[in-house]
């Protein structure tokens, strides 16, 4: 009987909808999916989803607590809350996934280069991603900050920057073993040049678990971003940002709601980002059967 080769890209559509089925069926990865969802389509759809203008000021309701008009109050000088919340969801989304996607490109080529290459190449890079894994996430980041400027671009450059090794490491680690494998050693002998290898035949092998990976540092980038807002260093006024928000807030212990609600919105997604990223690494499992 004769073997029907598969086509592989049918292979690879199979295994998405599968991991897909798996991530609807997680209890956690729904609820992530779900928060997920809702801060996205709240950030993408802002000035149409807030209900006043987040510049916008009342004189006539300044520090009003949360009231049928006005659902989370008013900051000091008569700003909506729950409008500046769903703006801040803008700047925090927009930083958080540029951040990550840079991170994941270049933490990406300076892995494969590095493990494929091996030798010097490998020691030198290495040895500077050891040097900023060194240093705490938020310091850091905010030594680049300060070089650089407080600016949301240049915060969004240093969080990149701090994930920059963890998806470096990550991806080193499996090349070193997969560029011995068989079906790399076949096309080193075919003629493929070095870096058609990387980019056709070991970078596909590393895809799922970068993926998973960026998923989970979603949240600790979100938490970064606002934390560098809550110092100054991020989202400059009038600019709304969730942290920087929670620092005006702590100005004003009477007006409890001007730091509850964005430090909640701060809390659920991430919180639904982290249950969002569990959900896709056991989804992407390949030891999972339907």
């Amino acid at each position: 009987m004769t073997a029907v080769a598969r086509d592989p890209d049918q292979a690879s559509d199979g295994t998405l909808i599968r991991a897909g089925r798996r991530l609807l069926r997680h209890r956690l990865g729904r609820i992530g999916l779900a928060i997920s969802f809702i801060v996205c389509f709240a950030a993408a759809f802002a000035p149409w989803v807030a209900p006043f203008d987040p510049a916008g000021i009342d004189y006539d309701a300044i520090l009003s607590s949360p009231n049928p008009k006005y659902w989370l109050g008013t900051d000091e000088i008569g700003r909506d809350i729950l409008s500046r919340v769903i703006a801040g969801a803008r700047v925090s989304i927009q930083i958080v996934i540029l951040a990550i996607v840079l991170a994941f490109v270049a933490g990406t080529l300076i892995g494969l280069t590095s493990g494929y290459f091996g030798g010097v190449v490998d020691d030198v890079v290495m040895r500077i991603m050891d040097g900023l894994l060194a240093f705490p996430i938020l310091v850091l980041a905010l030594a680049i900050v300060a070089v650089l400027g407080p600016d949301l671009l240049n915060a969004m450059i240093a969080i990149a920057i701090v994930n920059v090794p963890g998806f470096a490491r990550l991806v080193r680690a499996q090349v070193l073993s997969i560029r011995e494998l068989d079906f790399v050693q076949a096309a080193r002998a075919l003629g493929a040049n070095d870096w058609r290898i990387m980019l056709r035949h070991v970078f596909p092998s590393v895809l799922g678990n970068v993926i998973v990976y960026a998923s989970l540092r979603a949240s600790t980038a979100l938490i970064t971003e606002s934390s560098l807002s809550f110092l100054g260093l991020g989202a400059q006024p009038p600019v709304p940002s969730w942290g920087g928000m929670l620092s005006t807030g702590m100005q004003y212990w009477d007006a409890w709601w001007m730091s509850v609600f964005p430090g909640a919105a701060i809390f659920l997604t991430a919180l639904g980002l982290n249950f969002l990223g569990d959900g896709t690494r056991d989804a992407l499992d390949s030891r999972l059967q339907d």
